[in-house]
């Protein structure tokens, strides 16, 4: 019966039927963009701490997604009254806001989803309806001679909105404050070496952390919605019963789990905690996609039964009309099979977890003079207070907070944990806590900004932004909070300026609108496909794992053939498109050295956990590495150069080369290209005895070079008319000497270094060698 009273309408003529399907069709996409974004609100701490399988972490939270889906309706009001008053509005208007809200929505949140950033569903769904609500207010005011933008508030309801928008923005604060108190003095107690402590007071800790979730979450959580009547009775007036009851009966669980299983009990916290924010998250999070299509039923439906008057107030609006629970069935449904399926979903988890991630890790974010002025702020302050505190509680403390030194690569950092079961457990029990007594009082904060600030929080206390990291850290978060306002002020102008759009032509607006969005959602999909599924080039570069120096000497072989084979490509195109004017070719040329450089600065900062796995007699193979990855590193800049100021010219349109000058590079090109191409084979091959005849052709390689600057010099003195052609040329020579000096400075390091007599051996041969040397 939940579409009868739709189906008695002539679908021909009726746009607003039509407008209601495409809704419903936007709702489910809406769910699908919305649960990829929100998805590391309940997963990250699991996910970050490895304590249990992937696969059990996903059927739980699936299990929490379900449950509190079904359970959620108590939040759908905020959706049908919380920002603007419905009586002020007709039927027509109410559904042109509905539409532009739905179609703003999916695509602010996609585009979040494709940069891997998490943002807020609940600020965009509010600023999507005040941004709507505004401009269509506005264009009501504008036809009616009595009233002013001064009316607006009549239309607006300011209170529940300015409600809503403090209320998010102070739970920021707040969930940063608690996250960081709360873990600041869990690792007090705990320490890093927990395991030791965990046997002591594990279980009081596993009381207290699932007796917070299961009250909080399960009990308070249920208080926004309609079931909670039937237990209302049972639960007020006996809170502290309820609350000792819960401590006694999970701390004899805890005891009784530890003995039974030999394991402990923070496993069960995490599972329990992510099952709960799962739940939380559903409860609050499911008003943002489905409230505004089941408030666009709900006014289809009152319009269809009172007449079909699109004049008609949206009064009904204004009165409670409990969800259907087939819709909420199904939306759980989607939830769940989104939360497996979405590929975007682990992208924006990345984000968070590199963020908090206790050891190294690919820093994604670049500093800025914010987080730089942030950071060493906060050093100074840090500075202070240690002159204040005695030293021996300053001393006590700093033992707490002391990790455990483990020598490992800088990947088997990222394949490690990204922090303990102790910070999991509290990012989940405060997430938790916190977004239950916010949904127990109806206010649709936002859960992204309360998991994310809570995570920094404990990031921050437990000493995970070091100074090797702090300020790549802080300006991620800086970035995180500046796309959350830009999320707040992106819904809001979008959406006034698409139902200005809708209200001007709906039947045109609309169809071209949807195509939009359809557009706009395949072009990101193919985007973040295609960034996703990367595979490693035939050519990009590797890192070191050998520990003697004839090991690295071959290791490092393919390496320096790869260098050299995307230097003979670069160079060669920056001539090719200086001499053509191909600008398009420049620009390849340009972004080919750009991913040069990135991956042997990539190389250049994994030295130190190279090193760090060297034993003392293997010091030469360190002195190698370095020394041939800063001449990769010089061959890299005098390529970029090159290209940079190649680009530079053509870009400018300045004037073109001369013949001569372009014929003399060219020349310079083919030489250069015989080159390289012997280096290249010479490596590729490992036929390091020839590269003593490669290193003869130096002198006449540079004499070529000294040749070209004396002619063009002669040029210059009495038929150039061009400043910019001979700075440009002299340039492109110089930097081409300097590339071919770097090339044979790695050539002779090589030449100097490698001994076939030597068999090479590795980082793993050593450690069996000792393994056996112990045997014996």
């Amino acid at each position: 019966m939940i579409f009868a009273n739709l189906l008695q309408t002539n679908t021909m003529d009726n746009i607003y039927l039509y407008m209601l399907i495409a809704i419903a069709v936007l709702a489910v996409v809406d769910i699908v963009v919305g649960v990829s974004n929100d998805a590391i609100n309940f997963l990250n701490s699991a996910i970050g701490s490895k304590a249990i399988s992937l696969r059990t972490i996903m059927i739980t939270a699936s299990l929490g997604i379900f449950i509190g889906a079904v359970f959620s309706s108590g939040m759908m009001e905020v959706a049908r009254k919380g920002i603007f008053v419905p009586s002020q509005f007709e039927f027509g208007e109410i559904m042109l806001i509905f539409m532009a809200v739905m179609i703003t929505d999916i695509l602010l949140l996609d585009f979040f989803n494709t940069l891997g950033l998490p943002t807020s569903t609940t600020v965009s769904i509010v600023f999507n309806l005040l941004g709507a609500g505004v401009v269509m207010s506005l264009i009501k005011i504008s036809n009616i001679e009595e009233q002013s933008i001064s009316d607006l508030t009549s239309y607006i309801n300011n209170e529940k909105a300015l409600e809503i928008i403090l209320g998010i923005l102070l739970s920021v604060g707040i969930a940063f404050t608690v996250g960081a108190v709360v873990q600041w003095v869990s690792r007090l107690i705990f320490t890093f070496n927990y395991e030791k402590k965990i046997k002591s007071f594990g279980a009081i800790f596993g009381g207290i952390a699932l007796t917070a979730i299961t009250y909080f979450i399960f009990l308070k959580g249920l208080k926004g919605t309609p079931y909670y009547s039937n237990l209302k009775s049972f639960v007020e007036g006996n809170e502290v019963y309820i609350i000792g009851g819960s401590f006694v009966f999970w701390t004899l669980f805890s005891v009784i789990f530890e003995k039974i299983t030999k394991k402990t009990v923070l496993l069960v916290v995490i599972a329990v905690g992510t099952f709960g924010l799962a739940l939380a998250f559903s409860g609050n999070d499911l008003v943002n996609f489905i409230g505004v299509p089941m408030a666009a039923y709900h006014s289809y439906e009152a319009w269809v039964n009172g007449g079909m008057d699109v004049n008609m107030s949206m009064a009904v609006l204004d009165k409670k009309v409990p969800a259907e629970p087939l819709l909420l069935f199904i939306s759980g449904a989607i939830m769940v099979v989104t939360l497996w399926l979405s590929k975007k979903a682990k992208t924006v988890a990345e984000t968070e977890i590199s963020l908090s991630r206790q050891g190294d890790t690919h820093e994604k974010f670049e500093p800025n003079q914010i987080s730089r002025a942030l950071v060493k702020g906060s050093t100074q302050l840090s500075n202070y207070f240690g002159v204040i505190v005695p030293d021996s509680i300053s001393q006590k403390i700093s033992k707490s907070f002391t990790k455990p030194y483990v020598v490992m690569t800088k990947d088997q950092s990222l394949e490690a944990p990204a922090f303990d079961l102790i910070r999991a457990s509290v990012n989940l029990m405060v997430a938790g806590v916190l977004i239950a007594i916010a949904t127990s009082m109806k206010l649709p904060l936002s859960t992204t900004y309360v998991t994310f600030m809570v995570a920094m929080g404990t990031s921050l206390a437990d000493r995970a932004w070091g100074r090797e990291s702090a300020v790549y850290r802080v300006a991620g978060v800086l970035n995180v909070i500046a796309g959350w306002f830009g999320t707040a002020i992106g819904a809001f102008i979008a959406a006034g300026i698409v139902v200005f759009l809708i209200n001007w032509n709906p039947t045109v607006m609309i169809p071209i609108l949807l195509l939009l969005t359809v557009i706009l959602l395949y072009r990101n999909y193919a985007s973040h496909k295609k960034s996703s599924n990367k595979i490693i080039e035939e050519d990009s570069l590797k890192k070191a794992e050998s520990s003697s120096l004839q090991g690295v000497i071959q290791e490092s072989a393919k390496n320096i053939a790869n260098v050299v084979k995307r230097t003979n490509r670069i160079y060669s195109n920056s001539i090719v498109g200086l001499a053509k004017q191909d600008i398009s070719l420049l620009k390849k040329s340009k972004k080919q050295v750009v991913k040069l450089t990135a991956e042997i600065d990539d190389l250049r900062d994994n030295i130190f956990y190279f090193i760090k796995n060297l034993d003392e007699s293997s010091l030469e193979a360190s002195n190698f590495y370095i020394n041939i990855l800063g001449y990769s590193q010089d061959m890299s800049q005098s390529l970029e150069y090159i290209s940079k100021v190649s680009y530079k010219h053509i870009n400018n349109n300045h004037k073109k080369l001369k013949l001569s000058q372009i014929k003399e590079l060219k020349e310079l090109d083919d030489k250069l290209e015989v080159l390289f191409q012997e280096t290249e084979t010479t490596f590729k091959t490992e036929s390091f005895e020839k590269i003593g005849s490669i290193l003869n052709e130096k002198k006449a390689v540079l004499d070529l070079v000294k040749e070209k600057i004396q002619k063009q010099v002669e040029r210059t003195r009495t038929e150039e008319s061009s400043p910019k052609n001979t700075t440009l040329y002299i340039s492109l020579l110089l930097e081409s000497k300097d590339l071919i000096n770097a090339t044979m400075n790695l050539l002779d390091e090589y030449y100097n270094s490698f001994d076939r007599t030597v068999q090479p051996a590795t980082i793993g041969d050593e450690a069996k060698s000792d393994t056996d040397n112990q045997k014996s």
